[in-house]
């Protein structure tokens, strides 16, 4: 690839197009080629690159969650009943169906799971509880930490 390092390894105009494609995925290329000192159609082929291997999973709008209702935030530490490869694949498959979930992990230490959830309010949150978490595959126990003040949120990877 022209001015590119080997696959998988990526030089300074590389890094240079995932901070801007980071700040501002609205960005075009013959933008982002101009403030990488490059080609359009170089640009153009880097870019391609970083998606086709990985870096780059997908370009989207960041949705203010007041304007679309789902203003409280919530983080669930889950604790499952087991710890066999069975129960989290459970757990993992039936917790990607619940849409209000916007991630979840796999952790160390007091939980097995932790799990970032935006709902419409407090109300919302008692009856998705009462409905969905505590019924999915294996729960054992939650613990509910509602967000009061967001600080940082979705903050761009620094590299």
């Amino acid at each position: 690839m022209n001015g590119s390092t080997s696959r998988g390894a990526l030089d300074r105009t590389d890094l240079k197009i995932l901070r801007l494609l980071q700040a501002d995925g609205r960005l075009s290329n013959a933008d982002i080629a101009k403030r990488v000192n490059t080609s359009p159609a170089t640009c153009h082929r880097r870019v391609q690159r970083l998606f086709a291997d990985g870096y780059v999973g997908a370009v989207r709008a960041q949705v203010a969650p007041h304007r679309v209702d789902r203003g409280t935030l919530a983080f669930v530490g889950v604790v499952l009943d087991r710890s066999t490869p069975e129960s989290f694949g459970a757990f993992e498959a039936a917790i990607r169906d619940l849409p209000v979930v916007l991630d979840c992990h796999l952790v160390a230490g007091d939980f097995d799971y932790f799990l970032k959830i935006r709902v419409r309010d407090i109300v919302d949150f008692n009856r998705l509880h009462a409905e969905k978490l505590i019924a999915l595959p294996g729960v054992r126990q939650t613990r509910t930490f509602f967000v009061m003040k967001e600080v940082v949120d979705n903050a761009p990877l620094s590299f």
